[in-house]
């Protein structure tokens, strides 16, 4: 496929922190979704939850399924808009590597622990798991990505975080916080696909739990228009056994009718730009949009899903019990150093020849808590406090 000139060439990527050698048969793109599917972080994300916790079932979105989405809409709208569909896989298989147990839950009680410590931010800590964490080379720390996906990885940055990173990488990837620029529109791509998936996948895990019901779906205008549109077409989905497939086909259409919306205003708005280059793009003004209609819409089924699901009795009362284990997990770690694994968190430092310490106690727990599974933090709560508070 041909990029189109403001897409992200991976022959002109700014490159790695760490100098290598080309790979034969692979671009920069294609080498740096490699090793985000073959690291530890990836893996653990099957056993991490989206909206529900991973005992609750084992048909539910987790963290990987939901990754496995995005990346699969973003490739979808890429080739459409010919933008690097390599690099937009990328992204999308990364954005959440940083994301805790437990989904917002956990990161909002984590984020309580390191208030006096830095605060904790899932998108930041998706960047450490990339630049230092992850252990696969000797070398260095972390698994040495390319500007272009760790730009696209670091969604969100607080003016005080992206002033920690400029520090540590002058003209890096926190560099466009402190500017007010925009990223590479594979990054911004990668936000609206994560935006369409967990929407689409939210309804259909919400029916699916019985927290809400078909009935309640017909006061959102963007999923009732579309289910009216299936029953038209196929009038036996109306029968209660024909449910699933009505639910499934009425999401099917909201998902493309998203996707159309999308590519049709972000032609228009990059034809009237006329950018010519990456670098254009990002002296932009965001240039990837759904229509006022779509917009206004998709934030009316936000709002639903809010008060609907996410602040459901049922979510809410796993969600204190989820912080709560967090939380004391967080303490019983400080107090007891030596619970944690041997060696956690100690740099490598080839240039010394030999591992030191760099990181605060405080921030060493945050790592190692951020990467737990739902399941492995359940346990290892229940055995450091003798208390079993989730399943």
């Amino acid at each position: 496929m041909t990029l189109a000139p403001y897409a992200c060439d991976p022959v002109h990527s700014r490159g790695r922190q760490f100098a290598e050698p080309q790979a034969p048969t692979r671009t920069v793109f294609q080498r740096d979704r490699d090793r985000i599917v073959h690291s530890t972080a990836f893996r653990r994300l099957v056993y991490k939850t989206q909206v529900f916790l991973n005992h609750e079932g084992d048909l539910f979105r987790t963290r990987l399924t939901h990754s496995l989405e995005v990346a699969q809409l973003g490739r979808s709208v890429a080739r459409s808009l010919g933008l690097n569909e390599d690099l937009v896989e990328a992204i999308a298989l990364a954005h959440d590597l940083g994301h805790t147990p437990f989904g917002h839950a956990g990161q909002d009680a984590l984020n309580d622990c390191m208030r006096e410590h830095g605060g904790f931010e899932h998108n930041i800590q998706s960047l450490r798991v990339v630049d230092f964490l992850e252990e696969s080379y000797p070398q260095f720390n972390g698994i040495n990505l390319s500007f272009e996906t760790r730009e696209g990885i670091l969604k969100h940055c607080s003016y005080e975080h992206a002033r920690l990173l400029e520090a540590r990488e002058p003209c890096g990837v926190g560099r466009r916080f402190l500017d007010g620029t925009q990223p590479s529109l594979e990054a911004q791509l990668c936000n609206l696909a994560d935006e369409i998936a967990y929407n689409a996948h939210d309804i259909d895990d919400g029916v699916r739990s019985g927290l809400i019901t078909m009935a309640q779906l017909h006061e959102v205008a963007l999923f009732d228009d579309f289910q009216f549109q299936v029953i038209s077409d196929f009038p036996e989905l109306v029968k209660l056994q024909n449910q699933r497939r009505l639910l499934f086909e009425t999401i099917r259409r909201m998902l493309s009718a998203q996707v159309y919306d999308l590519i049709a205003v972000s032609q228009a708005a990059l034809a009237v730009a006329m950018p010519q280059s990456p670098d254009d793009i990002r002296q932009m003004p965001p240039l990837l949009a759904f229509g006022s209609d779509m917009r206004r819409r998709s934030g009316q089924l936000k709002q639903f899903l809010f008060r609907n699901l996410y602040r459901h009795s049922q979510v809410m009362q796993k969600t204190v019990l989820a912080k709560q284990v967090v939380r004391e997990l967080f303490d019983a770690y400080l107090a007891s150093p030596l619970e944690l694994p041997a060696n956690f968190g100690i740099a490598f430092e080839p240039a010394e020849g030999h591992k030191i310490q760099t990181t605060p106690p405080e921030r060493l727990v945050a790592d190692y808590i951020a990467g737990m599974t739902d399941r492995f933090a359940a346990r290892e709560h229940e055995r450091l406090t003798g208390r079993r508070l989730l399943g």
